[in-house]
Parts: structure tokens; sequence; C-alpha cells
């Protein structure tokens, strides 16, 4: 999506976890150490930072502010915690939340990347319900249970046209609250 729109641009997050085999320094992410992570934290250099399964992940205000003043759009591949602290300097980005179509589905995934023990595996199912729980704070949820078909509600979110993944679509919440287990309280948008 981002290739075939050029005012989309991706922000690399920093992150001071290890590196997988697959990953490429400065395209995927910039591997900093934890000194250097708390450097650039405490310079007020990130937009928003987070502790993700025992490791930092951060993104650069800079580089997000740079995009933004080119007229570009900035997509951040950020947890809740980030989007909390983004949405805080940035009230009017639009949010949207990702979930895999059943726990299941999300542990085969994990699995098939086969870059993960079982024991970090777990550990990450445990604390994905926990993020889940946080769909509701969301402007759009996507289920992506199909990447053409999440691609394409990407796009109609991009465009104007994302009602059906508005987060107080009944139909959603449906299909959301099956997945996540539990009914939450719609919130409302002004």
């Amino acid at each position: 999506m981002v290739a075939r729109n050029p005012n989309l641009k991706f922000s690399i997050s920093y992150t001071t976890r290890e590196k997988r085999v697959t990953e490429v320094e400065g395209q995927d992410y910039f591997f900093v150490s934890d000194a250097a992570f708390e450097d650039l934290k405490s310079k007020g250099e990130l937009l928003e930072s987070a502790l993700v399964f025992d490791n930092h992940y951060g993104t650069s205000r800079s580089q997000v502010e740079e995009h933004l003043a080119n007229g570009d759009h900035v997509i951040l591949e950020i947890d809740w915690q980030g989007a909390q602290q983004v949405r805080q300097s940035k009230p009017d980005c639009v949010t949207i939340f990702f979930l895999p179509p059943s726990r299941e589905e999300l542990e085969r995934r994990l699995r098939d990347r086969k870059t993960d023990s079982d024991t970090v595996i777990q550990r990450r199912l445990a604390d994905a319900l926990s993020d889940m729980s946080h769909w509701q704070e969301f402007d759009f949820v996507i289920i992506n249970d199909n990447l053409d078909v999440a691609v394409n509600e990407l796009e109609s979110v991009f465009t104007g046209q994302g009602a059906s993944s508005e987060v107080c679509n009944e139909s959603l919440r449906t299909r959301v609250e099956a997945i996540v287990g539990w009914r939450n309280a719609c919130r409302l948008f002004v």
C-alpha cells in the first residue's frame, strides 16, 4: 500500500530487542542499546515509547514531523500504549487496531514465523489477550483474517470510506467481541 501511494510513509521504530535474522537495520527497525534508547527518550526525541515483551520500542518524533511537514501521511506500527501517547500529542491522528481472527490463528502465525521459543510464544499470547482489551480505544478495528481484505479495509479508512471498520459499528463489534471474549462499552467520538 505504501509503495502504491507516494504520500504514505511508514515510520521506522527504534527497538532494544535483538535483530532477527530476516530483519534489516534501518528498514525494519533501528536497533539500539538500552542506554541509547534511554538517551533518545530523555532528550524528548521519541513521539511515543513502550515496553513490549521486555523490550523498548519508540517512534522518532523528528522522522514523523518531517513526513508531516512534507504533506505526507505517516503510518506508525505501535501498540496500544504508544497509541495513547500519540493521541495525547497529536489528537487529530486516526488510530486503527488490527486483530487476528482468533487466538488459535495468532498462535499458528507466531509458530509459523519460527523465530521464537515456546516460552516466548506463550508469553506473547498471554500479553496479546491483555492488549486486545484496548481495542475500543481506537477509531477503527480491522480483523486481519485475509490480507487482501484487510488491505482493502485499510485503504477504505484512508479514503474516508471505512464506516464498516469504525469501532462503534455493531456488526464489527459483534465479531470483535467474539475474538476478544467480552463486551466493552462503545466509545463515542466527538
